[in-house]
């Protein structure tokens, strides 16, 4: 009996006598290739890729030129006009999808293509190309201050600006008092205007409240959106949504608005910058927090900023979610809380998960009242 030998080739070293840091021969070596999961981007860099607004100069494209030409063969030299028209020039389109969340990918510019310019034997130029820019839904356009579009539904589209129509060649102009026109005109500018998109989250349910008020919590226990959560105040500073699934199979969008302070209408805080995305929502979840002193003070200044910016804002359907029932306070604070309004009040607790129950069922019987308003006047209500 003799031991088997172990025979080992040599592995060559690189150029710079390093050792290679891994080798695809061996199965221990080789490098890991599983598939890393997607990281979860912080609220600071998510204001970065969040954009609600954006100035966008759109020009459509330029008609083609009209041919100029005369046709000739041997035995026919004198054969008459034939220079075809110019193609029109393409539109630039603004096309609401479902799929974008923000106008960070909007350009600042776009341009439809020219029209080609119109050939001989009566051939006509080719039309430009349209160009789509796609919007996500709830996005308004206006310009010069004035409201021109609203994309509130998927695949909605907007002409933003027209091309310009092709020239005539000179056989648009033979005539019985003209056989031989030399006339023929170049392709009309296309349309150039200055445009201001302006995202509205289209949610059927907002949640409003003061910072701290626990709103991303109970977005992220509802839902699984997951927005930012902290101690600090204006933690959350772009919307959230989070979609509520049931088992029927349906879906209700709720929205995490940042939080307001007083003088929210005056621009202060956040400001009027947020509260714009509280007049798609449907109907209101106010969230006030239990543990502080006197809570029905936090629900009638909220009423008082949302009427100030607009009118009739406060009178929607809504819901008062009274947070932090886990601590002490809070159940002191909600008999006193009761006596002081006459809306409906939710306790609840978006950190341990208690009661959550009853808000879910209240969401979907505030979501039902929508869908029959919405049909019995002959609309379609917003589907997700």
């Amino acid at each position: 009996w003799r031991p088997a030998l172990l025979l080992l080739r040599p592995v060559p070293l690189p150029v710079g006598g390093r050792q290679p840091t891994f080798s695809t021969t061996c199965v221990r070596c080789s490098k890991n290739r599983r598939l890393r999961q997607k990281r979860v981007i912080s609220e600071r860099k998510l204001t970065r890729y969040f954009v609600d607004h954006r100035k966008v100069r759109v020009v459509g494209g330029q008609g083609g030129g009209g041919g100029h030409s005369f046709y000739s063969e041997p035995r026919k030299i004198f054969g008459g006009p034939d220079g075809g028209n110019g193609g029109d020039g393409g539109h630039v389109i603004l096309k609401a999808d479902k799929q974008m969340k923000s106008l960070s990918s909007v350009l600042p510019f776009y341009q439809g293509f020219h029209g080609e310019k119109g050939g001989t034997k009566n051939c006509y130029g080719a039309n430009g190309a349209y160009v789509y820019v796609k919007v996500p839904v709830g996005t308004l356009v206006k310009e010069d201050g004035k409201i021109v579009a609203d994309l509130t539904q998927h695949g909605e589209e907007y002409v933003a600006a027209y091309g310009g129509a092709g020239g005539k060649g000179n056989r648009f102009f033979l005539s019985n008092e003209n056989r031989a026109p030399t006339l023929f005109t170049p392709g009309e500018p296309g349309q150039e205007r200055v445009l201001h998109l302006e995202l509205k989250t289209t949610a059927h349910a907002g949640l409003v409240g003061f910072p701290n008020a626990g709103k991303s919590s109970l977005l992220r226990a509802i839902s699984n959106a997951k927005p930012a959560v902290a101690t600090y105040p204006f933690t959350t500073l772009n919307p959230h949504v989070g979609v509520v699934h049931y088992q029927d199979y349906e879906q209700v969008a709720v929205a995490d608005i940042p939080g307001l302070i007083k003088g929210a209408h005056q621009n202060r805080g956040l400001g009027m910058a947020f509260l714009r995305h509280i007049e798609r929502c449907r109907f209101l979840l106010y969230v006030v927090d239990l543990s502080a002193s006197q809570p029905w003070i936090q629900l009638q200044d909220l009423k008082y900023e949302l009427e100030q910016y607009r009118k009739g804002l406060s009178e929607r359907p809504c819901v008062v979610i009274g947070n932090k029932i886990d601590l002490a306070q809070s159940r002191i604070n909600l008999p006193l809380l009761k006596e002081q309004i006459d809306e409906r009040v939710i306790a609840l607790s978006a950190l341990t998960g208690d009661n959550l129950e009853e808000l879910l069922l209240h969401l979907r019987e505030l979501y039902d009242t929508y869908v029959k308003t919405e049909q019995s006047r002959g609309q379609s209500p917003v589907k997700w």
